[in-house]
């Protein structure tokens, strides 16, 4: 059945095919930089439901590292190097408890949404950015890699 499905998919530009059923199960993108990234304490790849890796990148922003994670001012000059994944709305919600939005807001995280460039694509991406009073008593990470 596969291979029918990928000849009408090839048949058919694929590339828009795709789109739609990415779209249809993967609502929703969300930039990582911190624990969540590959091989991180929080892998979002070891989550369930399994995410889809679309790619790394760099946003604008300075990242902190508050011990065992980091976390991000958006657009607070520098570059913060994270992963981009698909996600659908049922690992939103295990992403949220995991930053402690869910079940009541611990006040270190709120969810912010910014564009994210992926090569000649931009992505509308969930981040989880840390409050500024989070920060403050953080340490500025200037290579804004939290994995370097």
């Amino acid at each position: 059945m596969s291979f029918y499905f990928g000849l009408w998919l090839h048949f058919f530009s694929w590339g828009q095919l795709w789109e739609v059923a990415l779209l249809a199960e993967f609502p929703s993108h969300v930039f990582v930089y911190g624990t969540l990234r590959r091989g991180g304490a929080n892998d979002i790849n070891r989550l369930k439901p399994p995410p889809r890796f679309m790619g790394v990148t760099q946003v604008a922003g300075r990242l902190f590292s508050l011990g065992d994670y980091p976390g991000i001012q958006l657009g607070k000059g520098g570059c913060v190097v994270g992963e981009v994944y698909a996600i659908s709305d049922e690992l939103e919600m295990v992403l949220d408890c995991i930053e402690g939005l869910l079940p009541i807001p611990d006040g270190q995280y709120r969810k912010k949404y910014i564009q994210v460039s992926l090569g000649a694509q931009a992505f509308s991406c969930l981040v989880y950015e840390a409050t500024a009073q989070v920060c403050a008593r953080g340490v500025p990470m200037e290579s804004g890699d939290w994995m370097a």
